[in-house]
């Protein structure tokens, strides 16, 4: 029958050609890619990453990092849903795919000589390896400057492969490593003179040096690596086929580099404003909002002063204000928390700022009552940056060091050790950018100590004039020099 047909075709031979074909191919699919169909019949990608701010970690708006944001949107891409479970270190990572417990890594993963039963996926990013050391130490210029520092380097990674390289032309180089260890780990151990340098990437640093002042940059070492993802061999080649043709639609979109750009274009610091900046803005911009700053205050119980720090740091009162991750307005609403407290829209400016404070309020609300003021406030104000969840983190941690967990002292000492595995690891939600609120919180008692001076020093002009000022007056009448807290 089949020969008659090859020789003699007619109209009705096509369709059935068509037919055969297609299952034949579709045949071939599956049976060549078992682990795609296997997560599209479950509907979800299981991810096996690290709990790190270059990778995955909890933020102010939930899960975060930049390869969580790629994570998410390639299982968009293949129309399912997203599960994310964490290892300790790279070596881990890659054994849990080889035992089959996960479909992918991703997990800051150099590509280097594939380990056996694993695929690497095209490169995503270039990941350039940084000499960094202790500030007080003298400078150290060159690959030499580190014969005879304690330098440290985590485990497996590719920093650890570019000091072995240049081991092998600096005989007398040696240096610590550990697999249980993470960038923030190392940077803690060099202000506290337990390492004198260490070797991380280039993008790593900026992330985290604004928490470890006394960590400077030396040099960068070797040549840049490239950030992959890793996948299971012998399944097939179809979730790396997609993995790739994902990668590069999002490269060919300029996607990729926009999310590179806002994950690690710029060091992201939170240095509060020079005084006579925030004087300025107090004049110009504060005046719009001061009304529905003191109304909020009004329903809620704090100082209206407080709540227009609180808005200052947030956006610099700028009503439009939208970060890359999606909070908007001038009280920096998620759109999660508009929500919650009943926002329809975050860029209405009186709608922020009542939101926002009470959220605020809510916040302060939940936390314990063991807690007194002025602590509660700033420990609201913490959590309002950071997430409750890991505030109720570092006060745990605050306890088992021998602090008090309800003494914000306590809890601010706590909250950077968020950044450290030894630490986070004792907690429910896990790692989080623990000095970002220590200083969020600082710069907020700033401006408001400012704001009360002024207050105070226009009261007492308007006393000793004996006469009320224009609106226009309120606001133009010292260039302050404010109090260093």
């Amino acid at each position: 029958m089949y020969k008659v047909i090859a020789q003699h075709p007619r109209w009705w031979t096509i369709p059935l050609l068509i037919v055969l074909l297609t299952l034949v191919t579709d045949s071939t699919r599956k049976g060549a890619d078992p682990l795609l169909d296997e997560i599209r019949s479950r509907d979800f990608l299981q991810v096996v990453t690290r709990d790190t701010p270059a990778t995955y970690y909890q933020g102010r708006q939930g899960p975060t990092g930049f390869e969580f944001e790629l994570l998410r949107r390639f299982a968009d891409h293949l129309g399912v849903s997203l599960a994310i479970d964490t290892a300790d270190g790279i070596d881990s990572v890659l054994t849990t795919l080889r035992q089959g417990d996960a479909d992918m890594g991703a997990a800051a993963l150099p590509m280097g000589p594939l380990p056996p039963g694993v695929h690497y996926s095209r490169p995503i990013l270039d990941l350039q390896p940084l000499v960094v050391y202790r500030r007080d130490l003298p400078v150290v210029r060159e690959p030499e400057d580190l014969i005879g520092l304690k330098v440290g380097a985590i485990g497996g990674s590719g920093p650890r492969a570019a000091l072995l390289e240049l081991q092998s032309d600096l005989p007398k180089l040696g240096w610590q490593e550990s697999v249980d260890l993470e960038v923030a780990d190392l940077l803690h151990m060099i202000e506290r003179q337990e390492l004198d340098a260490a070797v991380i990437y280039q993008h790593q640093f900026k992330l985290n040096r604004l928490f470890y002042p006394g960590v400077e940059d030396a040099f960068t070492l070797g040549k840049p690596m490239s950030l992959v993802w890793a996948l299971p061999s012998g399944n097939g080649l179809g979730l790396l086929q997609e993995a790739n043709r994902f990668l590069d639609e999002l490269r060919d979109q300029g996607v990729l580099d926009a999310l590179i750009e806002r994950y690690f274009g710029h060091d992201d610091y939170l240095e509060y404003v020079g005084a006579r900046l925030f004087i300025r803005h107090a004049q110009k911009r504060l005046p719009q909002y001061e009304s529905a700053f003191k109304e909020a205050a009004r329903k809620t119980g704090f100082d209206w002063k407080l709540l227009a720090a609180l808005g200052y740091q947030e956006s610099h009162w700028k009503p439009k204000a939208t970060s890359p991750t999606g909070v908007r307005g001038l009280m920096m609403l998620t759109e999660s928390t508009a929500k919650q407290v009943g926002v329809a829209n975050r860029l209405d400016p009186l709608q922020s700022i009542d939101g926002g404070a009470r959220y605020l309020l809510s916040v302060k609300k939940r936390l314990q009552p063991q807690i007194k003021e002025p602590d509660r406030t700033w420990m609201a104000l913490a959590a309002y940056n950071v997430g409750l969840g890991h505030v109720f983190d570092a006060q745990k941690i605050a306890e088992i060091r021998g602090g008090d967990p309800y003494r914000w002292e306590n809890v601010r000492e706590a909250l950077p050790l968020l950044q450290q595995k030894q630490w986070y690891s004792k907690g429910r939600y896990g790692y989080a950018r623990g000095g970002e609120p220590v200083i969020y919180v600082r710069n907020i008692r700033r401006y408001f100590e400012i704001l009360n001076y002024v207050n105070r020093s226009q009261q007492e002009f308007y006393q000793l004039n004996r006469r009320a000022p224009s609106d226009v007056e309120k606001h133009q009448l010292f260039d302050i020099v404010p109090p260093v807290l």
